[in-house]
Formats: C-alpha cells, structure tokens, sequence
C-alpha cells in the first residue's frame, strides 16, 4: 500500500515522468524482493540500514556499478523520505548513508568543426526521412532540448510568427526557445514533407515516422550515431551529447551561465555548471595563446 502511495505521489505530486517512475519502481521492487528472499520480510517499511547495507553489498558483489547502486539507493532514499512525510516513519534508515564513490566521466562535446561538417558537408537525401534527420539533428544542437522532449514536440509547439519552440520540460515546465533563421528555414522544409505523407496516424506530434507515427526515443539515439559516426571519431555520440554541445559552445562564446540554464530548462545552476568545465579549458587555451608572459 505504501509502495503504491508513494508511486501516486511522484505522479500527482511531483510529476515525474513515466521514465522516472518506473525506474523508482522497479528499485523498490527489486529491493522489496531482497528484503523477502533474505529476510522473510513482508514489508520494507520499517526496515533499518544493516539490511539496506546488505542489499549494497549484494549489489555490489553482482558487478553492479557504483553509480547503479547509487541512483537504486536514490529512489530508496525518496521513498522514506515520503513514508516521513505521511508520518508512517519517524527517521530514514538512510539518514547517515553515504553515497559510493565514482569516477567522474568526461562527457566531450562534438567540435564546431564537426558540427559545421554535420550541417553542412554531409549529404543528406532530400527525401522525407532525409530532411527529417537533419532536422532533428538541427533542432537538437539550435535548442539544446533534451531526447524525450524533442520526441514529444507537437506541430502547434512551433510559432512560426514569433520564430519561437514551446517545449515541455521535466514536471511538465513549459519553456519557450528563440529559433534561428537556418532552423526554421529547415524546419518549413521538413513541414512540407511531412504534409505529403500518408496514412498519418500520430496528426499532433511534430516529428513523425515514414509510416506516419510518432518517433520514438530509440530512433532518434540512432540518428544521431548514424550520422556523427561519419565526422566524429568520439566513442560517445548521442542526443545528449548534441545538448552538451550546445551549452558548450554558447558558454565559449560568451554566454552567461544564467541564461543557458533557462534556456537548457534547469532547476538550479548547478545543473548547468557541469558544462563549464570545457568553457574553462577554452579559456585556458586563449589564455595561453594570447598573453605576452607565455614564452612561445
């Protein structure tokens, strides 16, 4: 009961995605599974940290990485801080758990270089699956929109008289994104496709199938690997990537911090700090090349 609770809670409440709600889900049901096979117990309501503990080291001994086991102990963490909050337990049993160590991975952005050979050198088919393609790959590094909210742009999204994207963030926060001229003079192009399919059974949404449906999370991912393959030698090419590239490349340009986190939809500048690093190794690089003081 409490398990399903919490699940209304995260719906209704914080309104998190499906994506993130199955995963919280899913953590609890397995760990729930645990707390039955190792422990006979029934419920994991009142459960206490040696038991959490023990389900680590199970984890862990499996080959799970720590940043697995950190992100499943995350959704345990939520879900007794609301068994809290509706008064059904007094303290956390991960009150004083510290989370595993990491190792930081360096996500790299694509150069402009690659960017510029992307946009402009690769030949892409000017048939509809063609111009789509490139589109998504536009709009992706124009906006910085995340995967899950490019799949769930609709047509009436796009303002063509103010040049602007309406986009549907995480716990459903709508922001609104400036186009470029290129982009929208690409995206026009893709609407004129797009109007000459048949068969169109998904009308609203804005990026759409051959066959007429909406297109789906693992499509685009295979976008942009299909695509990057050809200019990048980078083992990482995908759709976050693309967003990484974008508040990269306007952060080495001169943006401020404040307003990529708008337009990135972050909650916090934290968030968004994460992309400075590669702005710092630019700067590191003009520094060097410019002062009078390095001897060349």
């Amino acid at each position: 009961m409490s398990t399903k609770a919490f699940i209304s809670y995260l719906q209704l409440e914080k309104n998190y995605s499906k994506h993130t709600i199955s995963a919280y889900e899913k953590d609890i049901a397995e760990f729930s599974r645990f707390c039955m096979d190792d422990y006979d117990l029934a419920s994991i309501v009142s459960v206490d940290y040696t038991i959490i503990r023990s389900w680590i080291v199970f984890l862990v001994n499996k080959g799970i990485s720590n940043r697995t086991v950190n992100r499943k102990i995350s959704s345990l963490r939520a879900f007794y801080k609301f068994l809290q909050k509706t008064n059904q337990i007094n303290t956390s049993p991960l009150v004083k758990h510290k989370a595993l160590k990491t190792s930081k991975s360096l996500e790299v952005p694509f150069s402009e270089q690659e960017m510029e050979k992307i946009l402009l050198e690769i030949p892409f088919d000017d048939d509809f699956e063609g111009v789509r393609d490139r589109s998504i790959i536009e709009l992706l590094y124009a906006t910085g929109i995340r995967r899950a909210e490019l799949v769930h742009l609709k047509v009436q999204d796009f303002n063509v008289s103010s040049s602007t994207l309406k986009v549907l963030g995480k716990r459903n926060k709508e922001r609104i994104l400036p186009l470029l001229p290129a982009t929208i003079e690409l995206l026009h192009q893709y609407l004129e496709l797009r109007s000459q399919l048949e068969n169109i059974t998904d009308s609203t949404y804005f990026f759409l199938t051959k066959g007429g449906l909406k297109i789906y999370e693992t499509l685009v991912y295979r976008t942009i690997n299909k695509y990057f393959s050809l200019v990048s030698p980078k083992v990482k090419k995908s759709p976050h990537i693309l967003r990484h590239t974008f508040a990269t490349h306007l952060l080495n340009r001169g943006a401020d911090l404040n307003s990529v986190k708008e337009l990135l939809g972050h909650s916090s500048l934290a968030s968004t700090q994460v992309y400075t690093h590669n702005s710092i190794a630019e700067l590191k690089k003009v520094h060097l090349n410019a002062h009078p003081r390095n001897k060349k």
